[in-house]
């Protein structure tokens, strides 16, 4: 059934069908899918623009300039991040598709965690939102924490997470004991890492499973679990590797931090932008060179992995092949837009409008903006559309999809609040919030149904999506560099990590209710998962 639902989760997500059945399909169907990822798009990034525009006309007038500016880097994410969905559906999804069923067929571990180490590292290294955060990194540590190094880290320690996957559904290791021994691991280490790093970890574990990453695992994840004969454990297994992947990231980073040890670092500080200065375009023309040369390094490993497994697992007729091909291509051209439009205008405006609401005497509006901006920037998100379909099949309408996506919106709406909240208030530490709420969820993972428990820490990659990584991100540095006291990497960073956490409580709350419910009513709980 997990197959199943893998393809009307990429069906409605619009990441296509299998390559085999979208090769035989007119060229026009890309201009039509297209277009529909265009329609997503633009319901993602509206909402965040209508506030922006209303906070302009009545609390924080930023001036025409500054607006215009914001509104051609939406403009910009929205055909980039288009461009970029459909070469995933075209060219990278198929492939973490192929590659899993292909490695099964196999029957060499080896093989496969060979491949869920190369493969790990190339589809992290080359996914937009840790590309934003370890650029917010460097910029913030003046280039102490370089990008290119966090960027490494965290796609090793993804990758070496991914081929202990492949190795747990090899072994027959449950998932919940998998993750509970993960996190174990992971709070030694807590007790190490100075706290700038324990901020920098989580979100890097957000931001790491994002628009790309989490359809090409979901994919690798699907045909892997076909080691298991069983139906009903291979259906289980086809859910948890994205957790088990951001648990990776996690580590990675809290081991760097052990190894090069504790230290000060200087910190840069956001200025107010003079809306008379503030050019339009300029500023877009800027980034393009750069844009180019991240794009260009991020997808190469990808694509010489494409390579490498046409050459020795694959061997597709040359249409098939040459769709993978255009895949990359359209991936490559969405994420340098993606990346102007980020760079040009979109985050430095979301840090001038959290920069002057900090500003105000009324903390209030600050608080009560970012509760909106998570709250509605979460309801836009079409991979939470097809998360909120997905809950209703499994569990046979028994719990509504309505109620699911109301208790992630409202969820990830106070993750961020309190992301703002723990600004105003020094004395709470983002640790404060993280060990109490992953030891909570922890222990409900033997509570619920393992299908439930794999889902819920798999949408902490659903939650923390392009505007999450982008707009939110910038929106709280700018608030924290409003206040001499606060620290601008250690208070700074954080939010990714909140709102990746809120899911994982919320889902597993409603996989108790569905539960109870099941059980008062007869349902036999084995049978939904």
């Amino acid at each position: 059934m997990a197959f199943c639902i893998y393809l009307v989760l990429r069906r409605r997500m619009l990441l296509g069908a299998p390559f085999f059945i979208m090769s035989a399909r007119k060229v026009g169907a890309c201009v039509n899918i297209l277009f529909e990822l265009v329609k997503e798009n633009v319901k993602a990034v509206v909402p965040i623009a209508l506030i922006v525009i209303l906070l302009n006309y009545t609390l924080v007038p930023l001036g025409l300039p500054i607006i215009l500016r914001f509104l051609a880097g939406a403009v910009l994410i929205i055909i980039g991040l288009s461009f970029f969905l459909l070469g995933v559906e075209i060219g990278i999804t198929p492939m973490g598709s192929l590659t899993g069923s292909s490695l099964v067929k196999t029957n060499k571990l080896f093989l496969v965690l060979l491949a869920g180490l190369v493969l790990g590292f190339s589809i992290s290294i080359a996914e937009p939102g840790l590309m934003v955060l370890a650029q917010q990194v460097d910029f913030v540590t003046l280039g102490a924490i370089s990008s290119p190094m966090l960027l490494v880290v965290v796609s090793i320690g993804l990758a070496i997470l991914i081929a202990l996957g492949f190795l747990r559904v090899f072994f027959n290791v449950s998932l919940k004991v998998f993750l509970l021994g993960c996190y174990i691991f992971i709070f030694f280490l807590a007790f190490f890492t100075q706290p700038e790093f324990l901020a920098i970890a989580f979100d890097a574990s957000g931001a790491t499973t994002g628009i790309l990453a989490v359809p090409f695992i979901l994919a690798l994840a699907v045909g892997i679990a076909r080691l298991r004969k069983d139906s009903k454990a291979s259906e289980e297994d086809s859910f948890g590797l994205v957790a088990i992947a951001s648990a990776g990231a996690i580590m990675a980073v809290m081991v760097l931090n052990v190894i090069i040890g504790t230290k000060e670092y200087s910190v840069a500080s956001l200025e107010p932008l003079q809306v008379e200065s503030v050019k339009i375009l300029q500023p877009f023309l800027g980034y393009i060179s750069g844009a180019l040369n991240e794009s260009l390094i991020s997808l190469l490993p990808l694509t010489v992995g494409l390579f490498l497994l046409q050459k020795t697992l694959f061997r597709l007729e040359r249409k098939p092949f040459e769709r993978m091909v255009k895949g990359f291509v359209y991936a490559f051209i969405g994420l340098v837009i993606f990346l102007v439009g980020v760079n040009g205008g979109f985050m430095e405006v979301s840090s001038e409008l959290g920069l002057r609401l900090a500003l105000m005497d009324n903390k209030f509006w600050l608080v009560l903006t970012a509760f909106f901006l998570g709250f509605f920037t979460i309801l836009a998100e079409p991979a939470v559309f097809v998360l909120t379909h997905q809950i209703e099949d499994v569990t046979s309408g028994y719990v509504k999809r309505r109620a699911v996506g109301a208790a992630l919106s409202i969820g990830v709406g106070l993750a961020v609040a309190l992301a703002t909240i723990r600004i105003l208030t020094p004395s709470i530490q983002l640790w404060h919030i993280l060990l109490p709420g992953y030891i909570l969820a922890i222990g409900m993972m033997y509570f619920v149904p393992t299908l439930f428990v794999g889902i819920a820490f798999d949408a902490g990659g659903v939650a923390t999506g392009p505007m999450t990584a982008t707009f939110i991100l910038a929106f709280v540095q700018g608030a924290a560099s409003a206040f001499p006291g606060a620290n601008l990497l250690r208070d700074g960073f954080g939010m990714i990590a909140l709102v990746a956490m809120a899911p994982i409580l919320t889902l597993q709350v409603l996989g108790f209710i569905f539960q109870a419910r099941s059980q008062k009513q007869g349902v036999d709980r084995d049978a939904q998962g």
